[in-house]
Formats: structure tokens, sequence, C-alpha cells
């Protein structure tokens, strides 16, 4: 039966058809934040799987009680993120380049680029945030380019709504002041 809320997503691991609706509701949404994080076409087609392939473990543990769905499924999508970050360095060092990657449909990956080059702002924005901590850089990015609350994005990081708006605000300064450096231009002769 298919009777649940659509505030219950704890049994879309074992219900095709509510993780159908899950998926279609959220896809384009975790496909931009893989966009913003990612430059690499195959990468985001790759880590947008690999996101739903985690909700489908995961959704069990959802509780609507800590947060929305799309803070709860943002936390899983940077999870994912971080997750192949760690292991492409690895692999990195171990074998110097990755090879072997699936083959995309050139519709595909027009697609793709298309969508990484409409979050390239968003990309220099995340390098500006360097020079935060992890989660505070986290916390910035759930709430700034993610359009999560600040408690959501809190929750999303496992810290109190309190915690989540000290942080943030000093964080808005120091984002501000490396924001306000100008830039380099970049001539090509």
């Amino acid at each position: 039966m298919h009777d649940s809320s659509p505030d219950d997503i704890s049994g879309i691991g074992a219900d095709p058809v509510a993780f159908e609706t899950f998926y279609r509701r959220h896809v384009e949404a975790v496909g931009r934040f893989v966009a913003r994080r990612v430059d690499d076409p195959y990468l985001a087609a790759d880590l947008t799987a690999d996101v739903f392939l985690a909700v489908i473990e995961s959704a069990a543990g959802y509780r609507p009680d800590r947060g929305s769905q799309i803070a709860w499924l943002f936390g899983v999508a940077r999870n994912v993120i971080a997750d192949e970050r760690r292991r492409a360095a690895l692999r990195s060092r171990v074998t110097g380049r990755l090879a072997g990657r699936r083959e995309l449909a050139a519709d595909d990956i027009a697609r793709i680029e298309e969508r990484i080059d409409a979050e390239s702002a968003a990309r220099r924005t995340h390098r500006a945030l360097a020079a935060l901590p992890p989660d505070t850089r986290a916390l910035v990015e759930l709430v700034a380019v993610d359009g999560l609350t600040v408690a959501e994005a809190g929750a999303a990081l496992g810290m109190s709504a309190v915690t989540a708006r000290v942080r943030l605000h000093r964080a808005r300064r120091v984002v501000r002041a490396v924001l306000a450096r100008p830039t380099a231009v970049h001539a090509r002769g």
C-alpha cells in the first residue's frame, strides 16, 4: 500500500513506487547540488546516482523531527561527495590517474556540462570558502547555496540551531572579506 504520508520516507528503500516518487521529486535538486561541487560531467552523473543509492540504504533512519527531507538529502549528498573525494585522493596517490569511466550518451554529457557551466559561479564561491573550517564551510554552503534554513543546515550537520547561527554569523564575515578582495583577471595571449 502507498497510503503513507509524503513526509514519511522511511519505507522508500523497500518500496519501488515510493522511491520513484521521491527520486522524481528531488533528482534535479540533487543534480544541482552535485554540479555546484563537481566539474566533471561523468563524475557528476555517477555521484547523483550514488546519492540515491545511499538514500535507499539509509531512508529507514530518516527522522522528520530532525529536519526537512531536502536537508537530510543534502546531508546524504554531502557525505557521498566527501566519500568520493577521499576515495579519489587515495586512488590518485596509489595509481596516479583514474581510468575506465562509464559511457554517457552525447545528450547526457551536454546536459551535465550545461549544469556544470551554470554552477561555475557557485564553484568560485566554494573556493572562497576554503579559509573556513570544514563543518562551518558546509553550514554556509547548505544555507547560502542550497537554500536550507539555518536550523535545517545545523540538523544536517548534527549541530544545534544556536551553534549553527553563531558559526554562520562568524563565517559570513570571513567570506565577505575574502570575496571583497579584487579577483585577478586571466588574460590569454
